[in-house]
């Protein structure tokens, strides 16, 4: 059997008989989607090279950031490599034509797209460009299969205003929602025919924008200033989706710690090297995903995008537990940072990763963000600029070896950032 078709024939693909994706009350029953497959378990396995595709909104190089420096940082155990083709303007066709070119060429094993938003051509739903739009996914898919990559079909998210830049753009915000809608229907029903994963980026980002519009009010935009290009709030809901798909399930670890005994435990990606007296040695070979405090209420923050999406919860979980606590209260100590927490809650279990953000592992997650969006950076001049140069014309594969050189030196960058972080760990009881 295929690698692909291995790993996959344990994820969740098909939707049951005609069901609908659960809607909250606060999204217009206008919206009707497809009830969306789940991917059940890990799809990422060992060594993988993880192509990251699509159109303008890939090309931002922001969620493309955020998976490969979660990835990166939360998961190194899985060693796997990541690189960004995003091409702003692109239709699936488009991309079709430069895959062989751009992509395949550096032989990924896994790859996500995330196409639908300039397929559509901001119109209303129209049946032939629907067409058109399913031919060339699926084409898009099959090619990654016969490659040998397995793939998560991306649909596009949502927009809130009817593009500018667009002239021959009609309709409302709503209705161009709407044919979006269709197109991610669409999705579902190619990745249940070609045995694919899929990753919904629209509903999230749908049900996320009208929360928070009710919340904060018009003046955020999930969807960006344009309506069309997310800011940090929506691109960390994107990445949310994207990971969700490769079956990423966020246990960055757990330590449990009995005061009354004097013992602990971890397990997963941390390491106790010592304990005594409520002091814990750590070693910590998953890093969480931090990021610094911004404002919740504005869409161009990541924390906004962590709030909306439940990021801490799905996927960034650092978890302590406590027992044997004779006092109402714990006090926990990593780092610099101090907190309390009730003795229930320290026995339900404590997400370190949530409550201090700004821990010991930050300052190596920040550099591992730098590397990431270097090397990103690059990625997006090689194809867009050295691929289509004279030379390249005239010696393609002399080009590609030639940027290959400053790309390795990038990706020898990163590589050597991901390493344990020592840090102490101190429980104490509150009388």
């Amino acid at each position: 059997m295929p690698r692909f078709a291995l790993s996959l024939a344990l994820v969740v693909l098909l939707s049951v008989g005609c069901a609908h994706q659960p809607r909250p009350d606060s999204v217009p029953d206008v919206y009707e989607g497809k009830l969306a497959p789940k991917t059940a378990v890990l799809l990422l396995e060992k060594g993988d090279r993880l192509a990251i595709c699509g159109d303008s909104i890939t090309e931002q190089k922001m969620y493309s950031r955020l998976m490969e420096a979660y990835i990166t940082a939360a998961r190194p155990d899985l060693a796997v490599t990541c690189r960004q083709y995003g091409w702003s303007g692109e239709q699936a066709a488009g991309f079709l034509k430069r895959m062989d070119n751009d992509v395949l060429r550096f032989k990924p094993t896994i790859a996500t797209t995330c196409y639908g938003m300039n397929d559509f051509r901001y119109v209303p739903q129209d049946a032939v460009i629907a067409e058109t739009y399913r031919q060339n996914q699926t084409k898009v898919v099959q090619a990654f299969k016969a490659a040998g990559a397995r793939v998560v079909l991306g649909s596009s998210g949502t927009i809130h205003s009817v593009p500018p830049w667009v002239k021959s753009a009609k309709g409302t915000w709503e209705s161009l929602n709407l044919a979006l809608l269709n197109f991610r229907n669409i999705d579902i029903e190619i990745a249940a025919s070609e045995q694919v994963a899929f990753a919904d980026v629209y509903w999230p980002m749908l049900i996320k924008g009208y929360e928070a519009r009710a919340k904060y009010g018009e003046t955020f935009k999930l969807e960006g200033n344009d309506g069309v290009h997310p800011g940090w709030a929506g691109h960390v809901v994107m990445a949310s989706a994207y990971l969700e798909a490769l079956g990423l399930k966020g246990n960055l670890g757990e330590i449990s710690v009995d005061l009354e005994k004097g013992s602990a435990t971890s397990k997963e990606g941390q390491r106790i090297t010592k304990y005594e007296n409520g002091t814990i040695s750590l070693r910590s070979f998953r890093i969480p995903f931090s990021f610094e405090a911004g404002d919740v209420a504005k869409d161009n923050t990541i924390a906004a995008g962590v709030a909306l999406s439940g990021f801490q919860r799905k996927l960034n979980r650092l978890t302590l537990k406590v027992t044997g606590v004779k006092a109402s209260k714990v006090k926990v100590t990593w780092g610099a940072a101090t907190m309390e927490f009730t003795a229930v809650q320290a026995l339900k279990g404590i997400n370190l990763a949530a409550e201090f953000p700004q821990n010991p592992t930050a300052p190596a997650f920040a550099k591992i963000w730098q590397a990431v969006g270097d090397k990103q950076a690059f990625e997006t001049t090689q194809i867009k600029t050295l691929f289509r140069s004279k030379e390249a014309k005239a010696d393609i594969e002399a080009v590609v070896k030639s940027s290959e050189i400053e790309h390795a030196r990038l990706a020898s960058a990163l590589k050597a950032l991901v390493r344990p972080v020592d840090s102490i760990l101190k429980i104490e009881e509150v009388r």
